[in-house]
């Protein structure tokens, strides 16, 4: 088997350029690609947009780190992130403190980011999106 990738794909139902502005400041995410309904090459099946949805987001593509993660405002007015969590893990304590915190701007902590068994530092947030992040410091956990 070769090698694959998971790459994320988060549907925000018209807050999509909210959302990215937010995540280039908040986690440093560089935008590499953006394209509005309006500009597809391609014209899109009959009725798949929504009159009023033409300048919506229906694809962009945000460097973060080593991985990338894509996004649309979609075809609905309606979107609920669950199930899930998208997980970011920094060499620095002070990196992770300082993501966790941008990310909890607006949002609801989970769990604070504080030491575990596994990792110096690990914790739960559930941004103004409603997208939930597990952030955590790469190292040898703590002694006890």
């Amino acid at each position: 088997m070769s090698a694959v990738k998971i790459e994320p794909y988060l549907n925000f139902a018209g807050r999509c350029e909210e959302a990215v502005a937010f995540y280039q400041t908040a986690i440093g995410a560089h935008m590499e690609f953006m394209m509005r309904f309006k500009d597809s090459p391609d014209p899109l099946p009959p009725g798949m947009v929504p009159p009023g949805h033409e300048n919506r987001v229906m694809h962009v593509s945000l460097r973060v780190g080593d991985s990338i993660l894509m996004a649309s405002d979609g075809c609905d007015n309606e979107h609920k992130f669950s199930g899930f969590s998208l997980s970011l893990a920094y060499m620095s304590a002070e990196e992770a403190q300082q993501v966790f915190a941008a990310l909890g701007e607006g949002g609801k902590v989970e769990m604070p980011l504080g030491k575990t068994f596994w990792a110096p530092l690990f914790g739960m947030v559930t941004d103004k999106f409603g997208v939930t992040w597990m952030v955590s410091q790469h190292g040898a956990p703590p002694a006890a």
